[in-house]
């Protein structure tokens, strides 16, 4: 099992027969090298060949997906970028040591990332297998730019991923890192523990789920209880969750920097990169750090983690002095930017091919998003909404759960409308058992036409497979919800997207066409009386 502590500093393993090694590695097949190096969530089951999620690591098109809010499967597209970035890697291997190029393909990909969300050169990029991971990384960073062990404040720990409990307070998220070390989970990472504190958003107080109406006063008076004994605090900000909802307020967080300069420092959760980028730009531009990923959103394979560090930050950091060694199982040197020379040199010469084509793939598709126009953009979110907030209200087996009033601003850009769409599960006017909730979730993904009875067309929607957003459960006064979300994603926006408008409108109208598939299977399921006995039952 490793800490991280018995492992030196200064440490250096590019020998010949390690770069062999590493460039035989190249010559895997694609699709185990694209659920490589990450935690044991991409593990594929022995017998479906998809990962936790239900995602394969080759494309599938025959499946819908409505699930970027979770994880989705590689594209067509972003499979062969991943393909070519892998043979072009090899060829300048023949030239060059294999660190030496791929740390320059790493370099290449902070600059394609950079012009495609438009931010200036001198904000830093540091890459990580998955966002849990970059949440180890923020701390570590602020922990250096603070000078002292910070308290993590955590807002919207109710609606943020399962590791963040545990990344928050410094501890392993898993029993197995990214770079392949055993540890144990809820461990310590050894430099990085220390206290936490969760700010939940959900309103306990009203039956309906809705975000609570004192989340600014609890961020407030979480601060000021960590910063009493003189101590300082990372604040992880939500935008967006995985309900879409976003908080503190901007009033708040001006109120923070003008109540504790220097004493605070934000990291924003927008692993789910549904935020304008001017927004993610003003957030830069105030000091704070960014968490993204480019699977989500942006629909490229899962996991694909980024931490966005602003000028300021970058450069108190390379003048590091004593190490927190447990961050040592968490990143290798190429996924720090170059400039950053003293800290790189700390840490093993170790490329992680799986991190690096997961990457590859993800810019294909971000890239392919910001190449439509933004007028198309905004217009196809905004209709795509309202479909689908009128069809899930017309659903008698669905219950929506609205979106927060008053959250969207002039620097969201298209994502003034809402791009996640939850909702509970309904069987006679009652809401599903969670267990119900997650056996619907695995059916969706699944031909179920053997399973349902009914219509040749009932059978025929049954047989569609498709991905929803993972159930979200979450913790009530009245007991546990469970919620299911339906998701639009960049990828629909790219592929509705045409230079003859009324193509474009047809393919939007598709779109809308497959939702209400969707949501007709979902009814299927629900139904009792299309059950087959001894196949798919839910509970009565």
């Amino acid at each position: 099992m490793s800490t991280g502590a018995s492992r030196p500093a200064d440490i250096e393993r590019a020998s010949d027969a390690s770069s062999r090694y590493r460039l035989r590695d190249l010559f895997t097949p694609l699709d185990t090298l694209l659920v490589s190096g990450g935690d044991p969530r991409l593990t594929l089951d022995l017998d479906d060949r998809v990962n936790a999620y239900g995602c394969a690591p080759s494309p599938e098109p025959e499946i819908w997906n409505f699930a970027s809010s979770t994880a989705s499967t590689i594209s067509q597209r972003a499979y062969d970028r991943a393909a070519l970035a892998r043979e072009e890697l090899m060829h300048r291997c023949l030239f060059e040591e294999v660190e030496v190029a791929f740390d320059a393909r790493c370099e290449g990909m902070r600059e394609e990332l950079r012009g495609h969300l438009q931010l200036p050169p001198h904000v830093d990029i540091v890459f990580s297998p998955s966002g849990t991971d970059s949440q180890l990384h923020a701390l570590f960073l602020a922990r250096v730019v603070l000078g002292a062990p910070p308290v993590t404040i955590v807002v919207g720990a109710d609606q943020t991923g399962s590791g963040t409990a545990h990344t928050a307070g410094g501890r392993h998220f898993s029993s197995l890192t990214a770079s392949g070390f055993a540890v144990r989970k809820d461990g310590e990472v050894a430099g990085l523990a220390g206290d936490s504190i969760a700010v939940p958003l959900l309103d306990h107080a009203t039956a309906d789920i809705a975000m609570r109406a004192d989340a600014d006063a609890a961020v407030m008076r979480a601060i000021e209880n960590s910063l009493a004994p003189g101590r300082c605090v990372l604040l992880h900000i939500m935008d967006s969750s995985k309900l879409g909802w976003r908080a503190p307020s901007a009033a708040c967080l001006d109120e923070i920097a003008r109540r504790w300069p220097r004493k605070v420092q934000v990291v924003v959760d927008a692993c789910q990169a549904r935020l304008g980028r001017g927004r993610l730009r003003s957030y830069l531009e105030r000091g704070y750090m960014v968490l993204m990923t480019g699977s989500k959103f942006f629909g490229g394979p899962a996991f694909s983690g980024a931490l966005l560090v602003p000028k300021g930050l970058a450069r108190s950091i390379d003048r590091i002095g004593a190490m927190a060694p447990g961050i040592f199982d968490y990143a290798g040197r190429c996924d720090w930017p170059t400039a950053w020379t003293a800290l790189r040199s700390r840490f093993e010469r170790r490329p992680n091919f799986g991190q690096w084509l997961r990457w590859e793939a993800a810019l294909s598709e971000i890239g392919n998003y910001y190449a439509v126009p933004g007028a198309f953009r905004a217009g196809a979110l905004a209709e795509l909404a309202s479909g689908i907030d009128s069809m899930i209200a017309l659903s008698p087996a669905l219950q929506a759960v609205p979106n927060p009033s008053g959250q969207a601003g002039v620097d969201d850009e298209e994502f003034a409308a809402a791009t996640i769409f939850p909702f509970t599960l309904l069987r006679g006017g009652k809401l599903v058992p969670i267990a119900d909730t997650s056996a619907v979730h695995r059916a969706l993904a699944r031909d179920m036409s053997n399973d349902i009875g009914g219509s040749a067309a009932d059978r025929q929607v049954a047989a569609q497979r498709c991905l929803v957003g993972q159930p979200v459960r979450l913790e009530r006064a009245d007991g546990k919800r469970g919620l299911l979300r339906l998701c639009v994603g960049a990828r629909l926006v790219t592929e509705a997207w045409s230079a003859d408008a009324a193509q474009s409108q047809r393919n939007l109208q598709h779109i809308l066409d497959r939702v209400a598939d969707v949501l007709v299977k979902i009814e299927l399921l629900l139904d009792g009386a299309t059950a087959v006995p001894g196949k798919f039952v839910l509970e009565a």
